[in-house]
């Protein structure tokens, strides 16, 4: 994306576009997106081959609230246990609305592939917006880096228990998680190497992201061989935590919820690349909001209600316990890291 020698705006408003007979382009040439995006010093570099589907898969793909949900599962119980997954979802979604309805609104206000950094450039003091922006990018680089490595993290651990459902005798060692791990991060590198077939599989992801979360709610709940009470679904608080107050333990388990809402800014930095990005972004922002409670709540409830054993006794706990009677937590989800190894 090349920068136009372009005046900043100490109001914050985008400015009409001026264009010179000396321009190096085209002003009659450009369609409204791209002088939208001339208007803030851009010139349109990439092609607008997103739709508005293909921007929600890719922001939902990314999040994907249910399979974080999944994996975070086992340490959910142990802080907080599933009041904090069946309620802690609630309070997320309340707060994740509030930070979406903020994205939306810059994102069609500026809709900048930079997202946060420029955003901080335009509305920051004058004085301090640039030393701002420059902070503001850097830390949304560092949270790209943690969260791709935790995602990747998760599939990883998913796919050795894949491995160790068929294979009973293998015995998981933390280097074969780790080995994993970098077998994906590589996978991902090179997969998204090829950015022509990326809006395709942003669609496809979406799909075969809820097509997985379907099979698992329903096999799952139909082959558990018992089933907990709605009392122990919507009314145990469970603390191993080691904090002697409920409330610390509620508010440090609620990482795990907050987790499956992480990444919500994804679509914000597509805009350059789908059109009419002031409409459509914030489509993608508020869709991936709405998808990952309707998906990640009912998961938690469908599981909750399928797991086996008395929870009086969390030593031995482990989710794969819903199914046949397993008793290792990746290999529980063979269906999710099957499916969604490509949305990492």
């Amino acid at each position: 994306m090349e920068t136009i020698d372009a005046e900043k705006n100490p109001a914050g408003v985008v400015p009409r576009p001026h264009f010179s007979d000396n321009d190096n382009f085209d002003a009659k040439s450009l369609d409204a997106d791209a002088l939208k995006l001339a208007a803030m010093g851009y010139t349109q570099d990439m092609k607008r081959n997103y739709s508005v589907w293909s921007v929600l898969g890719v922001g939902f793909s990314l999040t994907n609230s249910w399979y974080a949900i999944s994996a975070a599962l086992v340490t959910g119980i142990s802080s907080g246990g599933p009041l904090l997954i069946i309620y802690g979802i609630i309070l997320i979604v309340l707060i994740s609305v509030c930070v979406g309805v903020s994205l939306s609104e810059l994102a069609s206000a500026f809709p900048n592939a930079g997202g946060q950094y420029f955003w901080t450039n335009e509305l920051a003091p004058r004085k301090y917006a640039k030393f701002a922006s420059y902070l503001t990018g850097w830390f949304a680089w560092a949270g790209s880096i943690f969260t791709s490595a935790s995602v990747a993290l998760a599939t990883g651990a998913a796919l050795v228990g894949c491995y160790q459902l068929s294979h009973p005798e293998f015995t998981i060692k933390p280097w074969h998680v780790f080995v994993a791990y970098q077998m994906v991060n590589i996978f991902c590198f090179f997969f998204n190497t090829y950015g022509r077939i990326l809006p395709f599989i942003g669609h496809a992801t979406l799909y075969c992201s809820l097509i997985s979360f379907l099979v698992i709610l329903i096999t799952v709940p139909a082959t558990a061989p018992t089933h907990q009470h709605a009392q122990f679904v919507f009314a145990t608080f469970i603390n191993n935590t080691g904090w002697s107050s409920n409330g610390v333990a509620f508010i440090v388990g609620l990482v795990n919820t907050n987790w499956a809402f992480a990444c919500l800014d994804c679509a914000t930095h597509l805009a350059e690349e789908v059109h009419q990005p002031e409409r459509m972004v914030p489509i993608a922002i508020m869709g991936t909001v709405a998808v990952g409670f309707v998906t990640s709540w009912f998961y938690g409830i469908s599981m909750f209600f399928s797991i086996v054993g008395d929870f009086n006794d969390l030593d031995w706990v482990v989710l794969s316990q819903v199914t046949h009677g397993r008793t290792d937590y990746a290999g529980a989800l063979p269906e999710t890291g099957a499916f969604l190894v490509t949305s990492g």
